[in-house]
């Protein structure tokens, strides 16, 4: 049975769990004369079944072909999609769908914030990643040189679709990657998440298993409780960058070669070690991020780039306020609070656990 999940707050929409969900896309975007459908070349396929769900219910559908991944998230390839739209005479009625991973989706859903200042957009989620994370929330960005998702816009969709039929063709290191961001709901909000990993991690990775579709539902619950309580990140949403600012600096000094989801996973240690040496959390719930990330088969690991390097990228997250840097840490599981300006050294000796 496919699951509904409310997401609330001043524009709320639902974010769908099951498969063959595709009828159900023209239903959220009612009124649109033509939909703009980004996607990349991997899920091409897909996209071209979304074009002709919406062309069935008498819907113009203009596709748009990205870069994949990373390479997507940039001020030329917005630029590309907006000419796109400019020259479709897309209208405020009319709307963007992106169908791809988390990246595609934060393209798409920037380009719609930003086209009249404002247009419709669902994200139909392709990826684990993308289902958990970058789809809910209404956060959408871009990538610049300085750093990760520092261009972007607070844009809720009318609806998000999260198919699991996608699932069954992602690759493997491509969906393990993705369960990071599950854990990290697990240690901020939901430790069952937690127990279900522990009690079978292959289970929590086949994409065929009710273990994985139960963890994408308790994790797209726990994101919806935070932003329909917090939608512009002044408060409570915060707490879902958890292991978040080291892991966007690895990406950035790795060109963002290093998946989203293993710079994660390496950035919930070291947020793990900053709880329990600045005397917050409990040695037990900090190694037991270690213990769960490893039984997935996730890093926990990372020596590419020099200490200095990643500090200095970390500077610039968009989570810092002024010189200060803030960390999401840990007081116990499933308590969640603020570090504010820790020192250079007891930063740098949370690196050398996450380096050793």
């Amino acid at each position: 049975m496919d699951a509904a999940i409310d997401v609330e707050g001043e524009r709320p929409y639902q974010v769908l769990v099951g498969r063959d969900l595709l009828d159900r896309l023209p239903g959220m975007l009612p009124g649109a004369a033509q939909v703009a459908v980004v996607f990349a070349g991997p899920v091409r396929e897909l996209a071209d079944r979304v074009g002709e769900k919406l062309r069935g219910q008498g819907i113009g559908v203009l596709p748009i072909e990205v870069p994949d991944a990373e390479a997507a998230k940039t001020v030329e390839v917005a630029g590309r999609c907006w000419d796109a739209l400019g020259g479709a005479a897309f209208t405020r009625t009319d709307a963007v769908v992106g169908v791809g991973g988390g990246a595609v989706t934060d393209l798409a859903g920037y380009v719609a914030a930003s086209w009249l200042r404002g247009v419709r957009w669902v994200p139909v989620a392709t990826s684990l990643l993308g289902m958990v994370d970058a789809a809910v929330g209404g956060k959408t960005g871009i990538n610049i040189a300085a750093g990760k998702n520092l261009v972007g816009a607070f844009h809720p969709p009318a609806g998000v679709v999260c198919d699991l039929g996608s699932l069954d063709s992602l690759p493997r290191e491509d969906l393990v990657a993705g369960l990071a961001e599950v854990v990290k709901c697990g240690f901020i909000a939901d430790p069952a998440i937690l127990e279900l990993i522990e009690a079978d991690p292959a289970a929590a990775a086949d994409p065929t298993a009710a273990v994985l579709r139960q963890l994408i539902e308790r994790a797209v619950r726990v994101k919806a409780h935070v932003v329909a309580n917090d939608l512009r990140e002044s408060g409570l949403r915060e707490v879902l960058n958890y292991g978040h600012t080291l892991a966007h600096a690895i990406e950035k000094v790795e060109g963002y070669r290093w998946r989203h989801g293993h710079a994660v996973s390496v950035g919930l240690v070291f947020a793990a070690a900053l709880g329990r040496r600045s005397g917050r959390l409990d040695e037990a719930t900090a190694d037991r991020h270690r213990a769960v990330l490893t039984r997935l088969g996730l890093p926990v690991a990372y020596t590419g780039s020099p200490w200095p390097d990643l500090l200095a990228a970390m500077r610039v997250d968009k989570k810092a306020r002024g010189a200060r840097l803030r960390f999401v840490v840990l007081e116990g599981l499933g308590q969640p609070s603020i570090l504010d300006g820790p020192s250079d050294e007891l930063l740098s000796e949370c690196y050398r656990e996450v380096a050793a």
